[in-house]
């Protein structure tokens, strides 16, 4: 099966950044970045180009608001720029390349008090990348660590709250200490408050022949984070398969948020 025929039977989207550019200045690209989406689930990580440290880390819910003009809401359960109140919605359209022009509005980080700010982004889509199923074949998954549901609790919670996701051959993982914060206001209506630590992170890709390769490991547990190496006990199978259900990976409970396979061909 051609890869625009895998793209058509998939709901994943796998893309990278082209360039970003702050209306009126003009548009760079500072980072190497992978967004992963399975279903309505999806990891972002943008690493600087200079310092292999993360420019910005995000995971949550992809929501498409309309399709004609096509508006995308994105929420950040994890953010490492801690834009956790900031509304983050973009609109998209294809330009004549293939590629698709994102613009919006959203917190400038690399200006003093993060004002918010007309933003345009050019992204380009990717081929899956073969892994461990064989050519033309994958499985694709996002799990969410089982924290409960943190914005229930009155009073403080503190989590390690972390994301796991796999498109064929690549992979992701990021993890943030988050505080949660559910109190009454003066009018007596609950509301919830979240700020999060630096956020740690592991990227691994499939090279054939060779197997996982570890590309990115970075933040204070990045060493500690599940890796692909050590492989994931059931993974694909049973549970797994079950968007809501629970399995554990690594001796932690994680709700699987969605989950994929695509077979164009024997597997070798």
């Amino acid at each position: 099966m051609a890869d625009d025929d895998v793209f058509a039977a998939s709901s994943c989207r796998f893309s990278t950044r082209i360039s970003i550019r702050w209306v009126p200045e003009p548009a760079f690209e500072n980072t190497d970045t992978i967004v992963m989406s399975v279903k309505d689930w999806y990891l972002d990580l943008r690493m600087d180009k200079e310092t292999n440290a993360i420019d910005w880390a995000i995971a949550g819910q992809r929501l498409i608001e309309s399709q004609d003009p096509l508006r995308v809401s994105f929420t950040h359960e994890l953010d490492s720029h801690n834009a956790f109140e900031s509304a983050d919605c973009g609109t998209f359209v294809s330009l004549p390349n293939g590629d698709d022009l994102e613009t919006g509005s959203m917190p400038r980080p690399d200006v003093s008090g993060t004002p918010i700010s007309d933003y345009e982004e050019v992204w380009r889509e990717l081929p899956f990348r073969d892994g461990p199923e064989g050519s033309g074949n994958g499985i694709s998954w996002v799990l969410e660590s089982d924290d409960g549901d943190l914005e229930e609790k009155a009073g403080t919670s503190n989590v390690s709250k972390t994301f796991l996701g796999r498109i064929w051959g690549t992979y992701l993982a990021l993890q943030q200490e988050l505080t949660v914060v559910r109190e009454k206001d003066a009018s007596g209506v609950w509301k919830v408050s979240k700020s999060g630590k630096n956020v740690s992170a592991r990227r691994e890709d499939w090279e054939s022949g060779s197997g996982w390769r570890e590309k990115y490991v970075v933040g204070a547990v990045g060493r500690e984070l599940p890796s692909m190496l050590a492989g994931f006990e059931g993974e694909g199978k049973g549970l797994w398969r079950v968007p809501g259900e629970k399995v554990v990976v690594a001796g932690r409970s994680y709700v699987v948020r969605a989950f994929e396979e695509i077979e164009t061909s024997s597997k070798l």
